[in-house]
């Protein structure tokens, strides 16, 4: 896997005379030490609190002025004073006033001349003392800033990014809204670090995208890599709704009053048709991977449904491509972060990263592993790539079996064909549980009980020939593993963590921002089945990902289904199946019309990426003696929930 390793010291004093001074009064072998961790050497009740608007050189809102986004500064004191400038650590988003940030909703608070008193989540706490700025960045429409939200577009990006030049010298900004009298950075040395979950996490992709300097390094969360992705999966719509009413959602109510003609053109350029537009082209931070020049730890829920897994493996394979240095943590939970399911770990694991990436310290983390999968709850594994070197796609082949739409899975397929009927009431929870049982609803294939371990890891695809018997179809394609297992309870309202009372500090705390969280545990449930991957298409688009057509009734259709990213081990004794079906309620809208579509096993396919590739799928199915079907259906989680989620 190709990597920029960086071992650079960055030398964070102004002056000569500050380095000799502090040479003189250390011995010998401490003035040549190599730092390895940042210590909380500094006053957090103490921090310099203080606001800037960053003007962004954009008049989105048409009011005939450039937009000004509020920033708001927390930094330690002393290194001022010792002439030393301070790396950044920035967090920007849509939610700091409207909705709130981490498990529990926190929103900034003011004091009275307008200075942050309450800044969400730990980052400042922990960080400040310990020699960083903290910035929290209010996306333009939002809280205290110009401008209109765009929902992932120019102005989402590019209020951010505005930041990051601010920050190293390249751009203005100014000590009121409106006022003229400017303020300069002169206490950071610009390097700068993005952080955030879900919607803020998807900033940091798109500002990275941009290849702005002195954009050290991001840390995406559950973040999306493609908006269109988020809204649509190759014409089959996610939700039932764009991102207009989003962007609504988030807007500061100056924002709402002025931001009429921003609104219509996301409804005017996102037709629920599901067609690529230039809007979702200019909303897509894939295609310029090859720009970013910060580093990337990326975390995210394997059983994510909101900001779904596609989001990281078009992500990872982008920034693989083009040499980008990475690290990437996946759990079992929906979406959730990582402060929620594993908080000791993160909150070092975070700590060392930044070191490394903005301190320039030595702390060994680049050459750790560079993937961590949590396979059991609270169980995790390591993997020195991702995926793992030895992963290889096989192409699995169904066969028909004794019983309608219930068949194999393996190397070698079959003739015949499976037929169903697309039922808008039944999800991907309903099929696996009646995966052995023929059902109008879906055809499924599994293979016998593995006889030994077998690990998937990337991203499959599903390509099926299917008739439909009316104009429109939507279609589902999803991997199951059959067997017993302990998993997070992902589809429950916690997304796998159960939120406690007791509170756990982390870093330091002042009458005004508390640096302790409610503790949480994983909330688990015992299964016999696991869906582990998906993925959804409008057959429509068969010839054309960007663009559906009408389908002629009784004509063969052939089209690729795109799987999530997974990483999940089938156990020995376990069967892995594949399921084709219609519409899976509550992940994807139903089509116009309900049709039946009859499959032709003969040319479909499916292409796993295993550990070992088709050799150990071959070595974990040989062998395996004919097995009985259980009796009766097999418990999974809940069915996916309807709700309308924000990223």
């Amino acid at each position: 896997m190709p990597t920029r390793m960086r071992f650079t010291i960055w030398r964070p004093f102004a002056t000569a005379a500050v380095a000799v001074l502090t040479a003189a009064l250390l011995t010998p072998a401490a003035a040549h030490a190599t730092p390895r961790e940042s210590l909380p050497r500094y006053s957090y009740d103490d921090a310099i609190r203080e606001a800037v608007w960053v003007d962004t050189r954009l008049d989105g809102d048409g009011d005939g002025r450039t937009d000004r986004v509020a920033v708001d500064v927390v930094r330690p004191r002393e290194p001022a004073r010792q002439g030393r400038k301070v790396p950044v650590i920035m967090d920007a988003s849509p939610y700091y006033s409207c909705c709130g940030r981490g498990n529990e909703s926190q929103r900034k608070t003011y004091d009275a001349q307008g200075d942050v008193v309450g800044m969400p989540l730990f980052y400042d706490n922990y960080f400040v003392p310990r020699g960083y700025a903290f910035v929290g960045v209010d996306l333009a429409g939002t809280n205290r800033s110009d401008g209109c939200v765009d929902v992932g577009g120019r102005s989402d990006v590019l209020s951010a990014k505005a930041v990051v030049d601010w920050l190293n010298g390249r751009a203005t900004a100014y000590t009121t809204r409106t006022g003229t009298t400017t303020a300069t950075a002169g206490w950071t040395d610009g390097r700068t670090g993005m952080i955030g979950k879900s919607w803020d996490g998807t900033i940091a992709n798109g500002v990275a995208a941009t290849g702005v300097k002195g954009l050290k390094t991001i840390v995406p969360i559950s973040a999306i890599s493609s908006w269109y992705d988020y809204y649509f999966q190759q014409g089959a719509p996610l939700y039932d709704s764009g991102p207009d009413r989003l962007s609504n959602y988030v807007d500061s109510p100056d924002a709402r009053a002025r931001c009429a003609a921003v609104q219509r053109e996301l409804v005017d350029g996102a037709p629920r048709t599901g067609d690529l537009t230039g809007l979702w082209s200019e909303r897509d931070y894939v295609p310029d991977a090859s720009r970013v020049r910060a580093s990337v730890f990326l975390v995210h829920g394997l059983q994510d449904l909101n900001v779904r897994m596609k989001h990281v493996g078009q992500w990872w394979d982008a920034l693989a491509e083009h040499g980008v240095q990475r690290k990437i943590w996946l759990s079992q939970t929906g979406h959730v972060d990582p402060f929620d399911f594993r908080r000791a770990a993160w909150v070092d694991t975070l700590h060392r990263w930044f070191d490394h990436e903005l301190l320039g310290y030595d702390n060994g983390i680049d050459r750790e592993p560079v993937a961590d999968v949590e396979r059991r709850p609270d169980q995790w594994e390591t993997s020195k790539s991702w995926p793992p070197k030895g992963t290889r796609p096989a192409t699995l082949r169904p066969a028909a079996g004794e019983q309608p739409g219930v068949g194999t899975l393996g190397l070698r397929g079959g003739g015949g064909t499976a037929t169903f009927t697309d039922d808008p009431a039944l999800s991907e929870t309903d099929w696996a549980a009646a995966v052995d049982t023929p059902t109008p609803a879906k055809a499924a294939f599994t293979t016998a009980p593995l006889t030994r371990d077998l690990r998937l890891a990337g991203s499959s695809r599903v390509t099926v020939t299917v008739t439909p018997t009316t104009p429109t179809a939507h279609l589902s394609a999803v991997l199951v593993d059959l067997g017993p297992d302990t998993v997070r309870d992902y589809a429950a309202s916690g997304e796998g963590v159960t939120t406690l009372t007791d509170r756990t500090c982390w870093g330091l705390s002042t009458a005004g921002d508390s640096a302790c969280f409610k503790e949480t545990r994983a909330d688990t449930a015992d299964v016999e089945h696991t869906v582990l991957s998906r993925g959804w298409a409008d057959l429509g688009t068969h010839a054309d990902p960007g663009k559906g057509v009408p389908l002629t009734p009784g004509r063969a259709y052939t089209i690729t289904l795109d799987l999530a990213a997974t990483d999940h081990v089938v156990p020995a004794g376990h069967r892995l199946a594949l399921i084709v079906a219609g519409t899976d309620k509550d992940l994807i809208d139903p089509p116009a019309d309900t049709p039946t579509l009859t499959l032709d096993l003969s040319r479909t396919t499916a292409r796993v990426p295993f550990v070992g590739g088709a050799r150990a799928f071959a070595a974990a199915t040989a062998g395996t003696p004919a097995a009985a079907a259980p009796s009766g259906p097999l418990d999974g989680v809940a069915a996916p929930r309807h709700a309308h989620r924000v990223p």
